[in-house]
């Protein structure tokens, strides 16, 4: 795409009372009033709750409004039937998440949104904000983008289930929505020609570096195990220690061999986590008969991950030998790390630059872009976070880093939405 030049465009603002009135408005919906935290799981009644007051305030906005087979929601302004640049992030959060993770990507990408329709500017491509469905990954994976990019594995996508056993395809059913009808929302090749998206950093870098805006040229991939290691449930008075087949014990042995993995074969890059653990049978005086536990492996390199994969394998593989336990692993998602078009990372850097705000930088979490990237160029844009804090009640950004970040996506807007092809 050939851009338009800075000087070209006449100046844009946001508006950061309007955008925080889209944010406070989405986070109106599922917020914990004792701990603080959100819960707007994927197709929870919150989530949908949430969504359905997004398409209302988009509708009285005079944005085109429309909805896919997955669920994503769409916002359009301009052109029903020209290639698009689409911008946008997720509202569904974790259990007990914070209020910034998702959110504020999209009440960023409506007020960019806005603000270029309150400037009356005559745009060569039309502009769709775009709320994506389940990014956060209770069925696993990221369904919404991966839809819009027709990436959904049929074989997951038939299966998928959340921790508590419940399947994707019902969650869907109960929102209205046909599973069957999945592939229709895959878009075509050429009619999105460049996807962005701002997100809270989650960690520590922007902050330390006191720069409040951040490029993210790479995301890192991520794999999903569950991992269960069986043994026998006794008394844990009466059975020696040298005749247990504890699985708590080969799960704790395995967990902390971890630091010297990645220290062997991973880089500064690579992270693994073992996050949600369920033992059983769960009681004070018996020896914990089975260990079931997720695993979560990241990194910006997928030759690393599949080292860090393998060499944990291994772990338990020994680890289960060592206890006389048994093990049975199982991979329930996986995503590629993915290079962002250097193209559109240019673009933003120099928008970020121009307010002394200029810092590339890997992004460690998974996010929409790198998903989408398989469609169209797709560029990130970090603000900082407090303390790297994320996915918890304390999760917070100021405001005027968000706003710092809106004028960036503004601009970056402007000048692809005015682009030449």
């Amino acid at each position: 795409m050939n851009f338009k030049e800075k000087n070209d465009l006449s100046p844009l603002q946001i508006d950061p009372d309007r955008m925080k009135a889209i944010f406070d408005g989405i986070n109106a919906f599922g917020r914990n009033e004792t701990t603080g935290g959100f819960n707007r799981t994927g197709f929870s009644n919150a989530d949908w709750e949430a969504r359905r007051w997004l398409a209302g305030l988009m509708e009285r906005e005079g944005l085109g409004v429309s909805w896919d087979a997955a669920g994503n929601l769409f916002g359009r302004l301009g052109k029903a039937d020209a290639p698009c640049i689409m911008a946008g992030s997720h509202t569904d959060t974790v259990p007990e998440g914070g209020a910034f993770d998702g959110a504020l990507g999209v009440a960023v990408a409506l007020e960019a949104a806005l603000s270029i329709r309150d400037a009356g500017l005559t745009l060569t491509h039309p502009i769709e904000v775009v709320n994506t469905v389940e990014e956060e990954g209770r069925f696993g994976g990221m369904l919404g983008s991966q839809a819009i990019s027709g990436q959904v594995d049929p074989d997951w996508f038939e299966s998928a289930c959340d921790s508590d056993g419940w399947q994707l395809w019902d969650a869907m059913r109960a929102r209205g929505l046909d599973p069957a009808r999945i592939g229709s929302a895959a878009r075509q090749p050429g009619s999105v020609k460049a996807f962005l998206e701002l997100h809270v950093e989650q960690g520590p870098v922007l902050e330390r570096a006191g720069i409040a805006v951040g490029i993210a040229d790479c995301v890192s991939g991520v794999t999903n195990l569950q991992i269960t290691l069986t043994g026998s449930a006794n008394h844990s008075g009466t059975t020696p220690m040298a005749f247990r087949a504890d699985a708590f014990a080969g799960l704790a042995q395995a967990a902390a061999a971890i630091p010297e993995l990645i220290a062997a074969s991973g880089t500064d890059q690579s992270r693994m986590t073992i996050g949600k653990v369920e033992l059983q049978p769960n009681f004070p005086h018996t020896i914990p008969g089975s260990a079931e536990f997720s695993v979560i492996i990241r990194d910006t390199d997928a030759s690393v991950m599949k080292a860090l994969e393998a060499g944990f394998l291994s772990i338990l593989q020994d680890t289960a030998r060592r206890h006389g336990l048994r093990l049975a692993v199982a991979e329930t998602s996986r995503l590629a790390p993915v290079a962002l078009d250097a193209g559109i990372a240019a673009l933003l850097a120099e928008e970020a630059g121009r307010q002394g705000m200029a810092l590339t930088m890997p992004s460690g979490a998974g996010h929409d872009a790198q998903t989408m990237q398989a469609l169209c160029p797709s560029g990130l844009i970090f603000v900082a976070s407090r303390g790297g804090v994320s996915h918890a009640p304390e999760e917070w950004t100021d405001w005027n880093a968000a706003c710092a970040g809106a004028s960036v996506m503004l601009a970056t807007l402007v000048r692809l939405a005015s682009a030449t092809s």
